[in-house]
């Protein structure tokens, strides 16, 4: 079993029949270990996208990210970062649209920086975003469950 973030960005948290929608989608393919809504923050918005900085979109993409709220989760499968990252589609909506126009950002993304959700690219990038969003979650511990369960 592998652990992945995935973050719903601002706009698609603001439209509760999109937001309903890809909740019932994540609980249909993942267990859900923790979730919360997450207002981020400048301060926490240029700590979690830090590895874009001097980009030309990061001042947007952390100015967007601070709009509203956002709906953070930790998610459990097999494969758990390659499968979500398979729904979200690619991460240019333009290309989402054509490539794949069931993707949740062909369906909900507006623009690249709007692209309707984030997933962790790595197992390192995973455990490095859900301890900026999720201080609190206790990664041994989860890990430890899961061998258990085994």
């Amino acid at each position: 079993m592998e652990i992945t973030l995935a973050l719903i960005k601002p706009h698609v948290v603001r439209n509760t029949v999109a937001l309903r929608h890809l909740l019932d989608l994540i609980k249909d393919n993942f267990q859900v270990l923790e979730s919360k809504e997450v207002h981020i923050t400048k301060q926490l918005s240029e700590k979690f996208y830090a590895e874009h900085k001097g980009k030309f979109f990061y001042n947007r993409l952390t100015t967007f990210m601070g709009s509203g709220p956002s709906y953070a989760l930790i998610l459990q499968s097999a494969d758990s970062i390659a499968k979500w990252r398979s729904l979200m589609g690619p991460t240019k909506v333009y290309k989402a649209i054509y490539s794949n126009p069931d993707c949740i950002r062909a369906l909900y993304g507006l623009s690249d920086t709007r692209n309707a959700c984030h997933g962790s690219d790595s197992t390192e990038s995973a455990m490095k975003e859900i301890s900026i969003l999720f201080p609190e979650f206790n990664m041994t511990e989860a890990l430890n469950a899961e061998d258990q369960k085994r």
